[in-house]
């Protein structure tokens, strides 16, 4: 059996012919650039994630570089970050002048550990950036009471998270600004580069806009140095479309989730994913681990029709990139860690229970 480790077919069925019907009303409308597709959407997604305000955005790299330069964040700041996240989010601080300060995980559910934010803050920190890394939540009740007690903004990286929640609230609704990414493997993809911010400041999201658009908000009148960050119109009404879906796709991935679970249970040297009290998860990634066998697992499952993904085989200290800053193995222990161990099964909608079964199966087979 081959066993692909993402494919859009089963989503791409679905919604083809209102995919096809938003296309066709957007080439008659003549109105290419910041329209009725974009409002409609960002009031949609707004009301979904439970916030005032969205403000499509032309990615996610961006929308988390702005939400930081509308918050004052440049150069002199310290901007808390998880060491095991994708280089995106580091990427963002740094292209706002600020300083990326890393701290580690929770070696369980992988997500930004509380404790070693508390350890990473200095007389420079000016906002702390969790990530709901896989698809989980973060203990945001802690990461709150962190931030407020030291002055801090929060801003969260939900590009991994849609529809997950932390005690009943979604993730994307409690930093002063939050971003978020519609790149199509995203579990509400485009067919494209899309992204967002969330907030609920009428104040910060009118900046958003700003910042989006040259610095403008009336055309020709410019307030900031601003950019060109907009959401592209055909995306945003396309991401319409899917946004109706999303409570469907999240089920389906919890219940292939669980199924992996069930099968996978008690195999001795695989370590499988935790879920923390109060938090969801809604399996963007679906990842085990195993400390010393990982190439050797992975190998194994291609040669036998299943493709998986390393997420991520390089912590971004230890990226090429980063080298100027100084940064050295062993720093971040366990997000080294992690990057050694992880691996990334097969796990979105329309992947069928005899593949999984069969994926699971060449796992039990591997370690026996």
């Amino acid at each position: 059996m081959e066993v692909p480790f993402l494919s859009f077919s089963a989503q791409n069925q679905l919604v083809a012919e209102e995919s096809k019907n938003v296309f066709a009303k957007f080439f008659d409308s003549q109105f290419y650039v910041s329209g009725k597709m974009t409002h409609d959407f960002e009031h949609d997604y707004a009301k979904y994630n439970q916030v005032k305000y969205a403000v499509g955005i032309s990615n996610g790299l961006d929308a988390l570089h702005i939400s930081l330069r509308v918050l004052g964040i440049g150069p002199g700041d310290e901007v808390i970050v998880p060491s095991n996240t994708y280089i995106a989010t580091a990427l963002a601080v740094e292209m706002a002048g600020a300083k990326v300060v890393f701290a580690e995980p929770d070696v369980l559910t992988y997500n930004i550990s509380p404790s070693s934010i508390e350890k990473a803050i200095t007389k420079k920190t000016k906002a702390i950036m969790p990530v709901h890394l896989y698809g989980q939540a973060c203990e945001m009740d802690k990461i709150m009471e962190i931030a407020n007690a030291n002055n801090l903004f929060v801003i969260e990286d939900n590009a991994q998270a849609h529809s997950a929640t932390f005690n009943g609230k979604m993730t994307g609704s409690f930093g002063h600004v939050n971003a978020t990414s519609f790149y199509p493997t995203k579990n509400i993809g485009a067919y494209g580069e899309a992204g967002a911010i969330t907030t609920n400041s009428e104040e910060l999201a009118i900046a958003c806009k700003v910042w989006r658009n040259y610095g403008s908000e009336k055309r020709y009148y410019n307030m900031e140095k601003g950019y060109n960050n907009r959401i592209d119109e055909l995306q945003a009404g396309l991401l319409s479309v899917k946004l109706k879906y999303i409570e469907k796709w999240t089920k389906q991935r919890q219940e292939i989730a669980l199924q992996y679970l069930k099968n996978l249970k008690g195999i001795e040297n695989l370590i499988l994913p935790e879920i923390a009290e109060k938090s969801t998860h809604v399996y963007h990634l679906f990842v085990v681990r195993t400390l010393e066998r990982r190439d050797e697992l992975q190998s194994y499952l291609e040669n036998n029709g299943v493709k998986t993904v390393i997420h991520y085989p390089i912590p971004p200290h230890l990226q090429k990139a980063y080298e100027p800053n100084g940064f050295k193995k062993g720093d971040f222990p366990l997000a080294e860690e992690l990057a050694k161990s992880s691996l990334s099964l097969p796990l979105y909608p329309g992947l069928q229970p005899a593949q999984v079964d069969y994926v699971s199966d060449q796992l039990i087979k591997f370690f026996k």
